[in-house]
Order: structure tokens, then sequence, then C-alpha cells
């Protein structure tokens, strides 16, 4: 009987051994996977780490591909375009203008009455209008008759709060959010589509001369008095509500700049010099790139997938339409090579793009104790159930990762703009001078944590002094007020005025 026990004995205490070498060889192979998973993250972060002296670098190398942009024609992966607006907005502008902003699969209509400096805008109305699918691969006619006639009906609805002065012609700034080769203020070559258009006859007109020629089919009297883009309708909302802005910065889906050169600083200029002795010149800053921008395996990897392979590479690591996507790639890797979320790896961490910087912001921002908020998102969105709140941890540190280094580059360009302008210092004995950068995009307006560290940043990079001589303002709807503004800078009516 006492043999019975012992060996029972026996067996129990091997049984327990085994279980608790089982919970040993679970506890260290958890252990050594959360390790990897740490080692992933340290080194990414490593990767894209911003310290004050490389974001000195990259304004440097900014002002540099400025000065080749301006130079010549391709001298520089900034394009440097020059816009043709010489003339942005004063406060001073009367009567009533329209508004065309094209730049997707809607457009919107726009009406403003100004009323100079007393009245500003005195009224506003606009409508959104969805372009059907089949227009988009339609052909030029088709796609600017159906434009016309929006906007005729749109100009039909004029109330009694709308005066167009007597003899006048109604004037329009039109915002056309595709590739375009400027000519004059009102005019400019349409080089390709994006965006899911597709039409093949419009490629190399003047998209202008197009719109003017349907909107006459459509016994439309108006004239398109100024061709521009969002950035520079940005920049002249800006400046007429603020005469000290002297760039605009679209941060949101993507990002672009525009600022105020100096007309005789334009060596590629060959025209008149402009009466104002001033242009505006658009950056296309996203496709900047240098040596010292902090990019890394995934950056690649997302650059290669992409339909613009080389291309835009500064706006691949700052903008709204990538963040999220840089995020997915770590957590993808953390999730095959540490198990981060366990021994499958969730199918839908590798669907490019699922996780949208909207998503990012809203974690990033998550203040509960037990972050629900990311395990909520995580759940909904990639279909992980069940993290731990150090898994959940991990996801807003990697947020907050990719969000600082986007934000602090967007702020290294800002100070590359204000060094070519000669507003990065303070003139000893000259009356400060105050620079206002008008800035647009739901990047920054909605996701609180980009848009404090691009603030704290480039105050850091300016130092207390420069600093508290340039502001950064959020502007809103630079594509539409800022349209009808530059329509009345650039009317035909202005000596009359």
């Amino acid at each position: 009987m006492g043999k019975v026990v012992v060996g029972a004995g026996i067996i129990c205490a091997a049984t327990v051994c085994a279980g608790a070498a089982l919970i040993v060889r679970h506890r260290m192979r958890n252990s050594g996977r959360w390790a990897r998973a740490m080692a992933i993250l340290r080194e990414f972060e490593e990767k894209c780490a911003t310290p004050i002296g490389k974001l000195r670098q990259v304004a440097d190398a900014m002002a540099v591909e400025m000065h080749a942009g301006l130079a010549s024609e391709g001298g520089s992966k900034l394009k440097m375009l020059i816009s043709y607006v010489d003339n942005l907005p004063t406060g001073d502008e009367h009567g009533l203008f329209y508004a065309l902003d094209l730049g997707g699969t809607n457009f919107r209509v726009l009406r403003v009455q100004l009323g100079g400096k007393e009245g500003r805008v005195v009224h506003q109305e606009s409508t959104e209008v969805s372009i059907p699918q089949k227009l988009m691969v339609s052909t030029s006619d088709e796609l600017f008759d159906f434009i016309a006639t929006e906007l005729a009906k749109f100009v039909a609805t004029e109330g009694d709060d709308f005066r167009l002065s007597a003899g006048r012609q109604r004037e329009l700034g039109f915002t056309f959010s595709f590739p375009v080769k400027q000519s004059s203020i009102n005019s400019g070559t349409l080089l390709n589509w994006t965006k899911g258009f597709s039409i093949d006859d419009a490629i190399g007109e003047d998209v202008v001369a197009e719109l003017t020629k349907a909107m006459k089919r459509k016994d439309l009297d108006m004239r398109v008095a100024a061709l521009v883009n969002d950035t520079i309708g940005t920049l002249a909302g800006g400046r007429y509500f603020n005469e000290d802005v002297v760039a605009a910065v679209i941060l949101g889906t993507g990002t672009n700049a525009a600022y105020v050169e100096r007309a005789h600083a334009i060596p590629k200029w060959h025209g008149l010099l402009p009466k104002s002795g001033e242009m505006v010149i658009n950056m296309e800053w996203g496709n900047f790139r240098s040596s010292h921008l902090p990019v890394t395996e995934y950056d690649h990897a997302l650059d290669v997938e992409s339909l613009n392979v080389g291309e835009q590479i500064f706006e691949k690591i700052i903008s709204g339409m990538y963040l999220g996507d840089i995020v997915r790639r770590v957590l993808c890797k953390m999730a095959e090579e540490a198990a981060l979320f366990g021994d499958i790896v969730p199918p839908k961490l590798k669907v490019p793009f699922i996780l949208r910087t909207p998503e990012m912001s809203t974690m990033h921002n998550d203040a509960s104790p037990d972050l629900r908020v990311v395990g909520s998102k995580l759940k909904d969105i990639l279909g992980i159930s069940n993290t731990s709140l150090k898994t959940r941890k991990v996801v807003v540190e990697l947020c907050d990762i990719v969000a600082t280094r986007g934000a602090r580059l967007s702020a290294a360009g800002i100070l590359g703009i204000l060094k070519k302008s000669g507003r990065d210092t303070v003139k000893e004995g000259a009356e400060k001078q105050r620079s206002v950068v008008a800035v647009d995009g739901g990047l920054f307006e909605h996701y609180t944590e980009f848009n404090k560290c691009v603030r704290s940043t480039l105050r850091e990079l300016l130092g207390e002094e420069v600093a508290d001589t340039v502001f950064i303002e959020l502007a809103n709807d630079g594509s539409g007020i800022g349209a009808t503004l530059l329509a009345a800078s650039h009317s035909q009516y202005l000596e009359e005025s």
C-alpha cells in the first residue's frame, strides 16, 4: 500500500514538474516574443528620430532646393511653380464673385459678396455637386458641360443679398486640383488626370478655355479671372484676413506649401516684373527629398507599392494619407516576427490602408485608464480582440512615434520657407516683423497631438525671440473662399475700383 502511495506521489510530482516546466517555457517564449516586439519598436523609434540638429539640416536642405527650383525648370525635386498670382487680396475688394472648386468626385460652387475693409465677406453661399461616374471617363465637352450646367443653376438662385454692379460680367476663381502647367493667371494646360478621372481629349488642353467654351454653350456669361490650386487659395484667404500672412501650408490627406517670393529672386521668370514686385510660388513640397530625412524600411516598402514610386517622399512620411498605414506596417511586422497578437497574424493587418489616420489619431488621443478606445479600434478595424493593456500601450507609442516624426518634419519644412524668406532671424535694431503661416487641412485641424507638435517644434527651432514673431494660424476653406478672393484681386475691373 505504501509503495502505491509513494508511486502516486512520484507521478504527481512529475506531473507538477512537467506542468511547471511548460509554464516556464510558455513564459520564456512569451518573454522572448515580447522582447522581440520591443526590439522592433525601439529600432523603428531610433530610425524615426528627429533631433533638433537633423531638423535644422532638413530646413537648410529645403531652402537650398527652393533656390534650385527657382533658378531653372527641373533644377530641383521641388517644382517651385510660378502661379502668376502677383496681387494677393488686400481687404479692399468689393462686389460679387464666384468660385468653382474641382478636385475630386465632387465639385463645389460658391459665391461671396465682398464689402471692402469694413464689410469683408458680407454674404456667402455654396453648394456641392457629385460628378456621375460615367462623366469621369467620358469626354472633355461632356464633363465641362455638366459643370457649366450646374454652375448656371447656382447662378440662377442668386438672391437679393448678392448684387452685381451694373454693366459688369460675373467673375470666377477656378480651383483645379489636378496637375496643370500654368501659363498665366487664368490659363493652364492639363498634364494628366488623377483621382479616378480619365478623359483623354482634355489632356494637353487649357482647362480654363474648356470651361469657358462650356459656359458659352450654356449661355452663362461668366469670366474665369484666376486659375489656382487649394494651397494658393489658402494663402489668399489667409492674407485677406491678416496682412502678415506670408505662406500657406496644407497638412491634410496630402501636403503642399506656397509662399510670397520677391519677383526679382526668381531667375527662371522671364516675363516683365509685376507691379507688386511679388509672385506667389507653389512649391509642390510633397516631392521634397533629402538624405537628412529619416526614412525607414516601412517607408521604403510603402513607396515601392505606391502608384508613384520614388516620388512625393516628403508627403509619404508627413501627410494624412500615409501615417495610419505606416503604423499598420510596423504592427504587421510585430505580429509576424513577435506574435504580438497571438500565434496567427490577423488577416486584416495585411490590408493596405485599412488603418486610416483619423483612427490612428483617435487611438493616440485615448486618455482612458485601460485604453479602451484603442482596444475597440483594434477590434473593429483590424479584427483583433482581447488585447492586453501593455499591447495597447505599444500601439499608442507607435502612433506617437509616427505622428511626432511627421509633425516635426512639417515644422522643419516651415522653417525652410522662413529661411528662404529671411524671416528666421530678428535683425538687430530693426522693427520686429510678424510672419504668419496659414495652415489648412484635416490632419492639422483634427489631429490634436500632431497640431501641438508642429507648433512646439517650430518654436524650438526658432528660439524664443524669433518664435515670438512667427505665428501659425488655422485657415479654413482655402480652396473655396480663397478662389473668390483671387478672382476679386485679379478682376478685369480693378482699374475702375
